[in-house]
C-alpha cells in the first residue's frame, strides 16, 4: 500500500513537472511571438515614416521651385507660399482629396498617421561662416561687427565671441600650416554644436533662434529677418529703426534696398550697399513632423534654391524622433 501511494506521489510530481515546462516553453514561445510582432510593427512604422518624410521634402522643394519659376520679382518675404505652414492634418485626408472623396477606408488596424511641416529662410538669421572671409583663413572684420552687436544685445559675454571666431577660423582653414600644428576643432554642422567651439550651452541656446550655420558666407534677408538680427547685421542702425523696418515690410514687402533704405531715411543710405543684407534667399529648411500613434518623427532638411532655370537641392537632412520634453527640436540620426 505504502509503495502504491509513492507510485502515485510520483506520478503526480511529474505530471506538475510536465505542466510547468509546457507552460514555460508556451510563455517563452508567446515572448518570443509578441517581440517579432513588435519588431515588425517599428521596422513597418520607421520604413512608413522614412517614406512619408521624404514626400515632405519633396512638397519643399517643388514649392521653392514653383516660387522662383512664377514670381515676377526677386525679392523673398514672407507672404508667399512656401511660408505658409502645413498645419497638422490626417495623412488619409491629403489621399481622400487626391483622389475626390470624402474619407480614404483604412484596410488594418494602423494607428492614423498626422503629418505637418512648415518652411524656414535661414537669411532670416546671422551666418556663423559671416565671421570669416572668403578663403576661411582671417576673421572678417565686418561679421565680427555683426557677432558684437548680437552679443551685445543678447547680453552675451564677449569672451565666448572671441573664443568662437579664432576658434572658427582654426577649424575652416585646410593650409599645410594650420594641418602641421595643433589639432584644430571640427567644423560644426548644427548650430547646436558650436559648443564645440567654446561656447557654453546657454550661449548657444540663446543664439539658436538669431543664427545659423551654412556653407557659405551669406546676406541677411531684410524681408524675413527679425528686428534683433536686422540691427546686428547694419552698422549704424538703431534697434528703433530695426524694429521700423519689421513693421513696414510686414505692410509691404521690400522690393529692394532702395526700398528699405527710404524707410530709415536719418541712415546713410550706404549701410545697406554692403554684402551682409538683402532682400532675397537662397538657403532654406524644410521640418517635415509625421505623428504615428505614439510615436513623432521629424525630419529636417537645408535646401538650397540657386540658377536659371531654378535648381532645389538638399543639401543635409537629419531625421530623428522629436523629445518630448523639448517640443520641435529633432534628435540628431547618427
Amino acid at each position: 500500500m505504502t509503495s502504491h501511494k509513492k507510485n502515485r506521489g510520483a506520478a503526480l510530481l511529474m505530471a506538475m513537472l510536465t505542466v510547468t515546462l509546457v507552460a514555460t516553453f508556451a510563455a517563452a514561445a508567446m515572448w518570443q511571438q509578441w517581440r517579432g510582432v513588435e519588431v515588425e510593427q517599428a521596422e513597418r512604422a520607421r520604413v512608413q515614416s522614412g517614406w512619408i518624410l521624404t514626400g515632405a521634402l519633396d512638397w519643399a522643394r517643388l514649392i521653392l521651385t514653383e516660387d522662383g519659376k512664377v514670381r515676377t520679382e526677386s525679392a523673398d518675404y514672407l507672404s508667399e507660399p512656401w511660408a505658409v505652414p502645413l498645419q497638422e492634418a490626417k495623412l488619409s485626408t491629403f489621399l481622400a482629396a487626391e483622389r475626390g472623396v470624402a474619407t480614404v477606408a483604412s484596410g488594418d488596424d494602423s494607428p492614423e498617421a498626422f503629418l505637418s511641416g512648415e518652411i524656414i529662410d535661414l537669411q532670416s538669421k546671422l551666418n556663423v561662416r559671416n565671421l570669416l572671409d572668403g578663403d576661411g583663413r582671417k576673421i572678417s572684420p565686418r561679421g565680427r561687427l555683426s557677432f558684437t552687436r548680437l552679443f551685445e544685445t543678447l547680453g552675451l559675454p564677449p569672451a565666448q565671441l572671441a573664443n568662437l571666431a579664432e576658434n572658427l577660423r582654426f577649424a575652416a582653414d585646410n593650409s599645410a600650416d594650420n594641418r602641421s600644428g595643433p589639432m584644430a576643432p571640427l567644423m560644426p554642422q548644427r548650430v547646436d554644436q558650436l559648443v564645440w567651439l567654446g561656447l557654453a550651452p546657454e550661449t548657444v541656446a540663446a543664439l539658436q533662434p538669431y543664427v545659423t550655420l551654412l556653407e557659405r558666407p551669406t546676406p541677411v534677408n531684410l524681408n524675413t529677418a527679425s528686428a534683433e538680427v536686422i540691427f546686428a547685421s547694419v552698422d549704424g542702425l538703431s534697434m528703433a529703426d530695426a524694429q521700423r523696418l519689421v513693421a513696414e515690410r510686414d505692410r509691404s514687402h521690400f522690393r529692394s534696398l532702395v526700398d528699405a533704405s527710404k524707410v530709415v531715411s536719418s541712415v546713410d543710405p550706404e549701410v545697406f550697399k554692403t554684402d551682409q543684407v538683402s532682400v532675397q534667399s537662397s538657403y532654406f529648411e524644410s521640418r517635415g513632423r509625421l505623428r504615428l500613434g505614439t510615436i513623432t518623427v521629424e525630419e529636417r532638411s537645408v535646401i538650397k534654391r540657386t540658377g536659371n532655370p531654378t535648381s532645389v537641392k538638399a543639401l543635409l537632412r537629419e531625421r530623428g524622433v522629436v523629445d518630448s520634453a523639448s517640443p520641435g527640436m529633432p534628435l540628431p540620426a547618427r
